[in-house]
């Protein structure tokens, strides 16, 4: 049995990056998928942060992840559409953390509404709802 604390998946986690809101009600998708992340690999710290009107933030959670050990993180930005958030905000942060944490590898992923295979899975979805009428 290997030790998870210095496994290389130990070492690395991954943010789901969201704009957030002030309706709890919101986050309940993106709180589902890092739960089922955790399930799928739960050796690999799964967290989510927001970039307004929510907590935590990106700066905060990236202090605790490395409070933790953790050496790289990857940041899997939860948007659609790649607005000013995605392409001006999220790089500044990244920009800022690289800064205050100048040993920590961050990734940054494309959005998920830039993943071919989110946009098959939508179609599917949308096209099912009007074969199910």
């Amino acid at each position: 049995m290997h030790n998870t604390a210095t496994s290389p998946t130990a070492q690395h986690a991954l943010v789901l990056f969201g704009h957030g809101s002030r309706d709890p009600l919101w986050h309940q998708p993106i709180a589902a998928l890092a739960q089922t992340m955790a399930e799928r690999a739960p050796a690999t710290p799964v967290r989510c942060a927001y970039l307004e009107l929510s907590q935590p933030d990106l700066p905060q959670v990236a202090a605790e992840l490395v409070a933790q050990g953790i050496q790289q993180i990857t940041v899997f930005p939860m948007f659609l559409g790649v607005g000013r958030h995605a392409r001006e905000d999220l790089p500044e942060l990244l920009a800022q953390l690289r800064l205050s944490h100048p040993g920590l590898e961050l990734r940054l992923m494309p959005a998920v509404g830039e993943h071919a295979q989110v946009i098959d899975l939508l179609a599917s979805i949308a096209l099912q709802a009007i074969a199910d009428r």
